[in-house]
Protein backbone atom coordinates (compact mmCIF):
# COMPACT_ATOMS: atom_id res chain seq x y z
CA UNK A 1 0.00 0.00 0.00
CA UNK A 2 1.01 3.56 -1.26
CA UNK A 3 2.48 5.48 1.84
CA UNK A 4 1.32 8.75 0.90
CA UNK A 5 3.58 11.86 2.00
CA UNK A 6 1.52 15.16 3.78
CA UNK A 7 3.27 18.40 4.82
CA UNK A 8 1.59 21.43 6.94
CA UNK A 9 1.35 24.84 6.21
CA UNK A 10 1.00 26.53 9.37
CA UNK A 11 1.98 25.56 13.15
CA UNK A 12 -0.51 26.49 15.33
CA UNK A 13 -3.48 24.70 17.81
CA UNK A 14 -4.92 22.64 14.87
CA UNK A 15 -2.49 22.00 13.17
CA UNK A 16 -0.60 20.36 16.22
CA UNK A 17 -4.02 18.40 16.96
CA UNK A 18 -3.90 17.02 13.15
CA UNK A 19 -0.44 15.70 13.42
CA UNK A 20 -1.05 14.52 16.53
CA UNK A 21 -4.01 12.30 14.98
CA UNK A 22 -1.58 11.49 11.77
CA UNK A 23 0.51 9.54 13.68
CA UNK A 24 -2.25 6.64 14.16
CA UNK A 25 -3.15 6.29 10.65
CA UNK A 26 -1.16 3.61 9.32
CA UNK A 27 0.78 3.85 5.84
CA UNK A 28 1.18 7.67 5.87
CA UNK A 29 3.98 10.02 7.02
CA UNK A 30 4.87 13.89 7.72
CA UNK A 31 7.31 15.24 5.47
CA UNK A 32 7.75 18.67 6.33
CA UNK A 33 6.06 21.67 8.39
CA UNK A 34 6.43 25.08 6.47
CA UNK A 35 5.64 28.32 8.86
CA UNK A 36 6.40 31.65 9.34
CA UNK A 37 8.48 31.45 11.89
CA UNK A 38 11.65 28.86 11.63
CA UNK A 39 11.79 28.71 15.50
CA UNK A 40 8.26 27.91 15.56
CA UNK A 41 8.68 25.48 12.75
CA UNK A 42 11.69 23.57 14.16
CA UNK A 43 9.56 23.07 17.65
CA UNK A 44 6.75 21.43 15.74
CA UNK A 45 8.68 19.39 13.97
CA UNK A 46 10.55 18.12 16.89
CA UNK A 47 7.55 17.58 18.64
CA UNK A 48 6.01 15.51 16.08
CA UNK A 49 8.95 13.65 14.55
CA UNK A 50 8.89 15.79 11.14
CA UNK A 51 12.27 15.52 9.46
CA UNK A 52 11.82 19.19 7.73
CA UNK A 53 11.03 22.33 8.79
CA UNK A 54 10.95 25.34 7.17
CA UNK A 55 10.20 29.32 8.26
CA UNK A 56 8.63 29.65 4.61
CA UNK A 57 5.51 28.10 3.06
CA UNK A 58 7.56 27.58 -0.41
CA UNK A 59 10.35 25.52 0.60
CA UNK A 60 8.11 22.24 1.82
CA UNK A 61 7.81 21.65 -2.20
CA UNK A 62 11.39 21.10 -2.41
CA UNK A 63 10.05 17.27 -1.14
CA UNK A 64 8.40 14.79 -2.95
CA UNK A 65 4.81 14.96 -1.00
CA UNK A 66 1.15 13.95 -2.03
CA UNK A 67 -0.74 16.19 -0.34
CA UNK A 68 -0.75 19.57 2.06
CA UNK A 69 -3.01 20.07 5.15
CA UNK A 70 -3.45 23.80 5.26
CA UNK A 71 -3.65 25.07 8.83
CA UNK A 72 -3.22 28.79 8.29
CA UNK A 73 -5.63 31.53 9.08
CA UNK A 74 -9.23 32.00 7.35
CA UNK A 75 -7.80 35.03 4.88
CA UNK A 76 -4.79 32.94 3.58
CA UNK A 77 -6.41 29.56 2.66
CA UNK A 78 -7.02 30.51 -0.90
CA UNK A 79 -3.42 31.81 -1.46
CA UNK A 80 -2.10 28.89 0.26
CA UNK A 81 -4.23 26.31 -1.36
CA UNK A 82 -3.12 27.53 -4.57
CA UNK A 83 0.32 28.07 -4.01
CA UNK A 84 0.24 23.93 -3.47
CA UNK A 85 -1.96 23.14 -6.62
CA UNK A 86 0.77 25.52 -8.88
CA UNK A 87 3.18 22.84 -7.13
CA UNK A 88 1.14 19.81 -8.34
CA UNK A 89 0.51 18.98 -5.17
CA UNK A 90 -3.26 17.88 -3.55
CA UNK A 91 -4.62 19.73 -0.61
CA UNK A 92 -6.90 19.07 2.61
CA UNK A 93 -7.81 22.70 3.36
CA UNK A 94 -9.45 23.45 6.87
CA UNK A 95 -12.55 25.65 7.06
CA UNK A 96 -13.80 27.87 5.93
CA UNK A 97 -12.77 26.71 2.09
CA UNK A 98 -12.45 30.17 1.57
CA UNK A 99 -14.28 33.55 2.44
CA UNK A 100 -16.51 33.28 0.03
CA UNK A 101 -17.85 31.99 -2.87
CA UNK A 102 -15.84 33.66 -5.11
CA UNK A 103 -12.87 32.24 -3.79
CA UNK A 104 -14.00 28.52 -2.91
CA UNK A 105 -14.90 28.56 -7.02
CA UNK A 106 -11.11 29.89 -7.87
CA UNK A 107 -9.93 26.91 -5.47
CA UNK A 108 -12.16 24.26 -6.98
CA UNK A 109 -11.49 25.81 -10.98
CA UNK A 110 -7.39 25.80 -9.79
CA UNK A 111 -7.76 22.46 -8.99
CA UNK A 112 -9.57 21.06 -11.87
CA UNK A 113 -7.49 23.07 -14.36
CA UNK A 114 -3.81 21.02 -12.64
CA UNK A 115 -5.90 18.15 -11.89
CA UNK A 116 -4.96 17.68 -8.44
CA UNK A 117 -6.82 16.69 -5.62
CA UNK A 118 -8.79 19.26 -3.00
CA UNK A 119 -10.91 19.00 -0.27
CA UNK A 120 -12.29 20.91 2.56
CA UNK A 121 -11.55 19.71 5.90
CA UNK A 122 -14.89 19.34 7.40
CA UNK A 123 -13.80 16.51 9.43
CA UNK A 124 -17.07 16.17 11.16
CA UNK A 125 -18.61 14.87 7.91
CA UNK A 126 -16.62 11.88 8.62
CA UNK A 127 -16.75 10.87 12.00
CA UNK A 128 -18.98 7.75 13.22
CA UNK A 129 -21.41 10.10 15.08
CA UNK A 130 -22.34 11.59 12.09
CA UNK A 131 -22.67 9.04 9.93
CA UNK A 132 -24.63 7.00 12.88
CA UNK A 133 -26.75 9.83 12.85
CA UNK A 134 -27.12 10.50 9.54
CA UNK A 135 -28.03 6.53 8.82
CA UNK A 136 -30.66 6.65 11.18
CA UNK A 137 -32.36 9.49 10.01
CA UNK A 138 -32.72 8.31 6.48
CA UNK A 139 -33.95 4.98 8.19
CA UNK A 140 -37.08 6.96 9.44
CA UNK A 141 -36.40 5.75 12.69
CA UNK A 142 -37.94 8.56 14.34
CA UNK A 143 -40.29 9.59 11.38
CA UNK A 144 -40.71 12.67 9.03
CA UNK A 145 -37.91 15.55 10.06
CA UNK A 146 -39.74 18.62 11.76
CA UNK A 147 -37.02 20.71 13.14
CA UNK A 148 -33.48 20.67 13.58
CA UNK A 149 -31.40 22.68 16.66
CA UNK A 150 -27.90 22.84 16.38
CA UNK A 151 -25.60 25.57 18.70
CA UNK A 152 -22.06 26.13 18.60
CA UNK A 153 -21.22 28.72 21.98
CA UNK A 154 -18.21 29.46 23.73
CA UNK A 155 -17.02 32.41 26.07
CA UNK A 156 -14.42 34.69 24.34
CA UNK A 157 -12.87 37.63 25.86
CA UNK A 158 -12.98 40.29 23.81
CA UNK A 159 -9.52 41.13 22.26
CA UNK A 160 -9.03 42.94 18.73
CA UNK A 161 -5.83 41.42 18.01
CA UNK A 162 -7.56 37.44 18.46
CA UNK A 163 -8.24 35.86 15.32
CA UNK A 164 -12.29 35.56 17.02
CA UNK A 165 -12.39 38.99 16.51
CA UNK A 166 -9.72 40.89 14.05
CA UNK A 167 -11.88 40.91 10.95
CA UNK A 168 -8.50 41.46 9.14
CA UNK A 169 -7.64 37.71 10.32
CA UNK A 170 -11.31 36.37 9.66
CA UNK A 171 -12.91 37.00 12.68
CA UNK A 172 -16.26 36.31 13.58
CA UNK A 173 -18.50 33.45 14.86
CA UNK A 174 -20.41 32.22 11.62
CA UNK A 175 -17.15 31.03 9.52
CA UNK A 176 -15.44 29.46 12.77
CA UNK A 177 -17.86 28.00 14.51
CA UNK A 178 -21.06 28.52 12.75
CA UNK A 179 -20.33 27.20 10.07
CA UNK A 180 -20.61 23.66 11.72
CA UNK A 181 -24.60 24.08 12.44
CA UNK A 182 -24.88 25.03 9.02
CA UNK A 183 -23.24 22.31 7.46
CA UNK A 184 -24.86 19.73 9.78
CA UNK A 185 -28.90 21.30 8.35
CA UNK A 186 -27.18 21.72 5.04
CA UNK A 187 -25.56 17.02 5.26
CA UNK A 188 -28.80 16.05 6.63
CA UNK A 189 -31.24 18.07 4.66
CA UNK A 190 -29.69 20.05 1.81
CA UNK A 191 -29.70 23.73 0.91
CA UNK A 192 -33.21 25.48 2.57
CA UNK A 193 -35.26 27.58 0.77
CA UNK A 194 -35.50 30.30 2.87
CA UNK A 195 -33.07 31.78 5.34
CA UNK A 196 -32.97 34.60 8.15
CA UNK A 197 -30.21 35.46 9.72
CA UNK A 198 -29.36 38.24 12.50
CA UNK A 199 -26.30 39.14 14.68
CA UNK A 200 -24.59 40.97 17.05
CA UNK A 201 -21.39 42.22 16.34
CA UNK A 202 -18.54 43.22 17.91
CA UNK A 203 -16.73 46.58 18.60
CA UNK A 204 -14.45 45.67 15.73
CA UNK A 205 -17.24 44.74 13.41
CA UNK A 206 -17.13 40.93 13.19
CA UNK A 207 -19.83 38.89 14.41
CA UNK A 208 -19.97 37.64 18.06
CA UNK A 209 -23.46 35.84 18.11
CA UNK A 210 -25.28 34.90 14.85
CA UNK A 211 -28.89 33.15 14.74
CA UNK A 212 -30.57 31.52 11.61
CA UNK A 213 -33.60 29.91 11.08
CA UNK A 214 -33.50 28.03 7.68
CA UNK A 215 -37.03 27.00 6.29
CA UNK A 216 -37.84 23.76 4.05
CA UNK A 217 -40.56 23.64 2.08
CA UNK A 218 -41.23 20.17 3.34
CA UNK A 219 -42.29 22.02 6.34
CA UNK A 220 -38.91 21.48 8.24
CA UNK A 221 -36.89 24.28 9.90
CA UNK A 222 -33.59 24.58 11.01
CA UNK A 223 -32.46 26.45 14.54
CA UNK A 224 -28.56 27.15 14.47
CA UNK A 225 -26.98 29.39 16.72
CA UNK A 226 -22.97 30.38 17.41
CA UNK A 227 -21.59 32.64 19.61
CA UNK A 228 -18.60 33.85 21.39
CA UNK A 229 -20.24 35.42 24.33
CA UNK A 230 -22.02 32.41 26.14
CA UNK A 231 -21.10 28.55 26.28
CA UNK A 232 -24.24 26.90 25.01
CA UNK A 233 -24.97 23.22 25.10
CA UNK A 234 -23.53 22.47 21.67
CA UNK A 235 -25.53 19.40 21.03
CA UNK A 236 -27.22 19.23 17.62
CA UNK A 237 -31.30 17.49 17.70
CA UNK A 238 -33.09 16.14 14.94
CA UNK A 239 -36.61 16.28 15.92
CA UNK A 240 -39.03 13.92 13.63
CA UNK A 241 -42.44 13.20 14.41
CA UNK A 242 -41.89 9.49 16.02
CA UNK A 243 -38.89 11.31 18.00
CA UNK A 244 -35.43 13.00 18.18
CA UNK A 245 -31.96 11.80 17.25
CA UNK A 246 -29.28 14.36 19.62
CA UNK A 247 -25.55 14.24 18.73
CA UNK A 248 -23.95 14.90 21.91
CA UNK A 249 -22.09 17.45 23.25
CA UNK A 250 -19.87 19.23 21.52
CA UNK A 251 -22.08 17.88 18.01
CA UNK A 252 -19.24 18.79 15.78
CA UNK A 253 -17.04 16.13 17.70
CA UNK A 254 -18.75 14.40 19.45
CA UNK A 255 -17.87 10.63 20.47
CA UNK A 256 -21.73 10.09 21.24
CA UNK A 257 -25.15 9.78 19.27
CA UNK A 258 -28.66 8.68 20.75
CA UNK A 259 -31.97 8.28 19.74
CA UNK A 260 -35.12 8.39 22.06
CA UNK A 261 -38.41 7.38 20.66
CA UNK A 262 -41.96 8.92 21.43
CA UNK A 263 -42.44 4.77 22.26
CA UNK A 264 -39.97 5.00 25.22
CA UNK A 265 -37.45 2.63 23.03
CA UNK A 266 -33.91 4.53 23.39
CA UNK A 267 -30.74 4.05 22.82
CA UNK A 268 -27.19 5.33 23.09
CA UNK A 269 -23.99 4.63 20.46
CA UNK A 270 -20.46 5.61 21.75
CA UNK A 271 -17.44 5.81 19.56
CA UNK A 272 -14.84 6.50 22.13
CA UNK A 273 -11.05 7.53 21.00
CA UNK A 274 -7.74 8.51 22.49
CA UNK A 275 -7.62 10.73 19.62
CA UNK A 276 -8.82 14.39 18.77
CA UNK A 277 -11.02 12.64 15.94
CA UNK A 278 -8.36 14.38 12.65
CA UNK A 279 -7.84 10.28 11.92
CA UNK A 280 -11.01 9.16 9.82
CA UNK A 281 -10.78 12.65 7.17
CA UNK A 282 -7.44 11.37 6.77
CA UNK A 283 -8.13 8.00 6.09
CA UNK A 284 -10.28 9.37 3.51
CA UNK A 285 -7.83 11.72 1.92
CA UNK A 286 -5.06 8.74 2.34
CA UNK A 287 -7.66 6.50 -0.05
CA UNK A 288 -8.46 9.24 -1.96
CA UNK A 289 -4.93 9.55 -3.42
CA UNK A 290 -4.11 5.96 -3.57
CA UNK A 291 -7.00 5.56 -6.29
CA UNK A 292 -5.99 8.94 -7.79
CA UNK A 293 -9.03 10.91 -7.17
CA UNK A 294 -9.21 14.58 -7.60
CA UNK A 295 -12.43 14.97 -5.38
CA UNK A 296 -14.07 13.47 -2.16
CA UNK A 297 -17.52 11.88 -2.54
CA UNK A 298 -17.97 12.62 0.83
CA UNK A 299 -17.33 16.39 0.65
CA UNK A 300 -17.28 17.14 -2.68
CA UNK A 301 -16.35 20.23 -4.42
CA UNK A 302 -20.47 20.71 -4.99
CA UNK A 303 -20.70 20.61 -1.45
CA UNK A 304 -18.05 23.15 -0.82
CA UNK A 305 -20.06 25.30 -3.12
CA UNK A 306 -23.27 24.97 -1.67
CA UNK A 307 -22.12 25.28 2.38
CA UNK A 308 -20.26 28.81 1.22
CA UNK A 309 -23.23 30.03 -0.86
CA UNK A 310 -25.24 29.20 2.54
CA UNK A 311 -22.76 31.43 4.49
CA UNK A 312 -22.68 34.06 2.36
CA UNK A 313 -26.38 34.47 2.42
CA UNK A 314 -26.58 34.44 5.81
CA UNK A 315 -24.33 37.15 6.58
CA UNK A 316 -25.52 39.06 3.69
CA UNK A 317 -28.79 38.34 5.80
CA UNK A 318 -27.42 40.35 8.66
Amino acid sequence: MKVIKWGIIGAGKIAAKFASDLKTVPNCELVAIGSTSIDRAKEFASTWGILNAYGTYQEIFQHDLDVVYVASWHPQHKSHTLLCIENGVGVLCEKPFGLNKDEVSDMIAAAKRKKVFLMEALWSRFHPTFIKAKELLDSGLVGKPQTFHADFGFKADFDPESRLFDQAKGGGALLDIGIYPVFFSYAFFGSPDSIKASAIFSPTGTDQTTSVLFKYNSGLTAVLNATFMATTACEAVIYGSLGKITIHSRFHEATKVSYELLSGEKKVFDYDRDTFGYEYEIAHVNECLRESKTESDMMSHQNSLDLINLLDTVSEGW
